[in-house]
Order: structure tokens, then sequence, then C-alpha cells
């Protein structure tokens, strides 16, 4: 009887082991965990000294520059009453991105700290990054728009806990066709790929155009304006970017574009090709994110990665899954 036992514990047990290991590794929670991370980032660049005194303020009334006026005048009015109270305001909003991040790493939470994020990515995409720049005139890629908070509330409903195709909301146990993604990738399991595939397009497409503004034709130009307050070694490298591409804006930004655009059309190709593309986005992301220098999170007055992390987050919500056995 004991030998039987003992077999059955040899059976049962690593059919465990495998169910923990399957839960462990769920690619969707990984990405959350991920947002998590650097709304837990966020947070802590908001805990810097520079963000409790005036220049905190001032810089937040500085992106109603150029803003129609109904768009001018509530981030006008918000930053005159941060001034006023601006080390509890501040204490206060670092706060809330440190319980974001740490809600989403907490399963249970993880539903209301990311409906918190939507809403809080949209209040500070208005209030504190006059819409991105994007009606001012001033929006391009490498200057970061349309704003990194605004992919914040992108991830926060594309990785929303949910599944839309019934094999993935009642798992049976111990079966691997409902262990098996059911969804294309990752971003389409709660929305569906149609919508997701639309938000990237969005994404993509609009930064391109984006790309071709006058403003994104000063690309040397705004890469310079990332080097004061950087280490040596990463302030030499985006001045010597900056020097190559200052000559050449028109071209730079046009090339930006075109690349853009064919990561834009990633989702929409064969599996082994789409794979390449988010490969690319992942690469461009990383390089955008170098040019604006690493967000300015070793100069001590970031209040955010910018948008090259974010980005190559969800390049990665959108890698082609493998297909669920009889799935085609």
């Amino acid at each position: 009887m004991s030998q039987s036992l003992a077999v059955g514990d040899s059976v049962v047990r690593p059919a465990a082991a495998h169910e923990r290991m399957t839960v462990t590794l769920d690619p969707r929670r990984t990405l959350q965990l991920a947002l998590g991370a650097l709304w837990l980032l966020d947070g802590m660049l908001q805990f810097q000294p520079a963000m409790f005194g005036r220049g905190f303020p001032q810089m937040l009334a500085g992106s109603a520059r150029g803003n129609p006026a109904v768009v001018a005048r509530p981030i006008t009015w918000s930053a005159g009453i941060i001034g006023h109270h601006v080390v509890a305001l501040n204490a206060l909003f670092a706060a809330i991105q440190l319980l974001l991040g740490l809600g989403i790493a907490w399963r249970p939470a993880v539903k209301l700290a990311l409906t918190g994020s939507v809403v809080w990515s949209l209040a500070v995409w208005w209030l504190g990054e006059g819409l991105g720049g994007v009606l001012a005139g001033t929006a391009s890629p490498v200057s970061g728009a349309p704003g990194a908070v605004l992919l914040y509330a992108l991830l926060a409903i594309l990785l929303w806990p949910a599944d839309r195709d019934p094999t993935n909301r009642h798992p049976a146990v111990g079966t691997r066709a409902a262990r098996a993604p059911a969804a294309p990738f990752t971003a389409a399991r709660a929305v569906g790929r149609p919508v997701a595939q639309a938000s990237w397009l969005v994404v993509w497409l609009g930064l391109a155009a984006l790309a071709l503004l006058p403003a994104s034709r000063a690309i040397g130009r705004t890469i310079a304006d990332t080097t004061p307050g950087e280490p040596a070694w990463l302030a030499g490298i985006d001045a010597h970017l900056a020097s190559a591409l200052t000559r050449h804006g028109l071209l730079a930004s046009v090339a930006l574009a075109v690349v853009l655009v064919v990561v834009a059309a990633g989702t929409f190709l064969p599996r082994a090709a789409a794979r390449a593309i988010i490969v690319l986005a992942v690469a461009l992301a990383a390089a955008l994110w170098l040019a604006q220098g690493l967000g300015g999170i070793l100069t001590g007055s970031a209040t955010d990665p910018d948008t090259g992390q974010l980005l190559a987050l969800l390049a990665l919500a959108f890698w082609p899954l493998a297909p669920a056995p009889g799935r085609t």
C-alpha cells in the first residue's frame, strides 16, 4: 500500500509543480509586474528633493504654453494650487504612484490598481503634461510625446486580468488546452484582437505622424536639451548623437516615421514576421529612451522614466503566442 501511495505521489507532485510553474510564468502577470515596477520607479522619482521645490509647479505650469485656453486654464489653476502646497501635494502624488505599483503587484488589488492607473494617468496627462504637447505643436517622439502616462493608461487596459475567450476564463485543472494561450498575443486576452490591434495602430501611426511635424525636425536640438545634469558618459553619447543629427533633422524625422509605420504593420503579419517586428519595436524603444537621456532619471529632476521603457513593454504585450492545441 505504501508503495502504491509513493507511486501516486510521484505522479501527483510533478503535476502540481507543473501547475504552479504555469501560473508563475503567465506572460500577462509578468507584464503586469513590469508595469507595477515602472509605477514604483515613478513614485520614487517623485520623492526626489527637486520635486518638493518651486521648480515642480513651475514645470507643470509650463506645459500649458501653446495649448488652447480650454486645456491651458485648468493646468495653470492646478499648478497654482500645487505651488501653494507643494510639499504636501507632491508627497501625496508620490504616495499614489507607489500605491499603484504595489497594488498591481498584489493580486487581490490588481483590478483596483489598474483602474486607478487609468484615472490617475489621464488626469496627469492633462494637468501635468499638457496633453503631451499634441495640441501645442511641440510634440515629438524623441521628446516623449504623446506622454508616458498615456501609455500607462493603455497598458492598464490591455493587461486587465480577464479573458474574452471562454477557455481562458474557467480552465479545467490539469488540461494542457486550458492552460495554453487562446489569444494571439497577451494584449488581446482582455479586449480581443481587433481592439488590441487598433490600439497598436493608433500608438505607432500616431508616433509616425508626430515624427513628421516641424517640432520633430529639430531632433538634434531635442536630444541636446537632455544632456544638462546627466552623467558624463550619457551626456557624451547624447551630445555625439545630437551633433550627428543636427544637420539632418528632416531626413532623420522621415526615417523615424518610416520605421514607425513598419512597426505599426507588425501585428497583422504572420507569426515569424510579427516577432521580428516586435524585436524591431523593442530596439526602437530602446533607441528613443537613449535619445531621451534615459528619461532624465539620472539627473535628479525627472518625474517619470519617459516613453522608451513603456513602448518596449507595450511591444512585449503584442509578442505572438503559440496557438492552443486544436486552434488555428
